[in-house]
């Protein structure tokens, strides 16, 4: 593994990478509240076929952080991708779990001829998410964790006492046997401080994702302009069938908004599936890939 600052429109971005720089390229995108490194143990598998790319995203670990919440709209998060991806030379394969999946979607919609290939780990694309959150009493209450996010002052809770409220967060109704010792510690590096955790969590804040309290759903779905949100190129889900905090009402009308969709869920599996199942996880990407698409 190597690590390198990449300068993107003037900001600078620390990214890890696996493999042999000749290698096709995957952009792997982690998510809340994980960093770069969350993706070793998936990397040590890939890298022999990929040069795996895998940043801080803006507001984490050792990146570009800036202050305001605003900063963290999603056009941002796909301009600061675009930089890295030109940095590389595009186009990529793009590999995105959790945030990183949203952000993972924004670029494949705004920028689809640097996208080659699309792989989310139990993300979400906008419309499904936005309908299931307005419709399901059952993922509108899993999601409940949001609005409490939001709220001023979320990241000193979260932070106090060594990330203790940041930890069980992570791992509520979850397996976290992946996260102990070493590991935890480089998290807790990552993480930093209250200021650290802070810009992180702004990510939730600039979302325009609506979560009423549960007494208030249903609710009628906005018009989100499906027609301006497909996904154009071959695009696989892979989804830890025991996640608690996105159920599968979420991604539920997603074949409708693809030209090219498989779905493949690992039932012995959770929100991070990535970490817990890797070879299981690495073999679906790469016998996916060896496929033939249709035409």
């Amino acid at each position: 593994m190597m690590t390198q600052f990449v300068k993107v429109n003037g900001n600078q971005f620390l990214v890890r990478t696996w493999g042999a720089p000749e290698n096709p390229i995957i952009l792997m995108l982690h998510g809340f509240p994980e960093y770069s490194g969350a993706w070793e143990e998936l990397a040590d598998i890939l890298k022999d076929r990929f040069y795996c790319v895998a940043p801080d995203q803006r507001g984490y670990g050792q990146s570009y952080a800036p202050e305001n919440v605003e900063d963290y709209k999603i056009g941002y998060l796909v301009e600061d991708l675009k930089g890295i991806i030109d940095h590389f030379w595009g186009p990529v394969m793009v590999l995105g779990h959790d945030w990183g999946a949203a952000a993972a979607y924004g670029l494949a919609i705004a920028h689809p001829d640097l996208v080659s290939k699309l792989v989310i780990m139990n993300g979400v694309h906008p419309i499904p998410f936005q309908k299931a959150l307005l419709e399901d009493e059952a993922q509108n209450a899993a999601s409940q964790y949001i609005p409490w996010l939001r709220r001023e002052g979320s990241e000193t809770i979260l932070a106090e006492n060594s990330f203790a409220r940041l930890i069980a967060m992570f791992s509520q109704s979850m397996d976290m046997g992946w996260m102990r010792d070493a590991r935890l510690d480089r998290y807790k590096s990552a993480w930093k401080d209250v200021q650290g955790v802070r810009t992180m969590v702004h990510w939730y804040r600039a979302t325009g994702l609506l979560v009423p309290k549960p007494e208030n759903i249903p609710q009628k779905v906005p018009d989100m302009h499906a027609a301006s949100m497909r996904i154009s190129m071959p695009h696989l889900l892979l989804w830890g069938g025991n996640d608690t905090a996105l159920l599968p009402k979420s991604y539920d009308g997603l074949r409708d908004l693809c030209d090219d969709l498989t779905i493949l869920t690992i039932p012995d599996a959770d929100h991070w599936l990535h970490h817990q199942v890797p070879e299981k996880v690495a073999a679906h990407i790469l016998h996916w890939i060896s496929a033939p698409r249709k035409q």
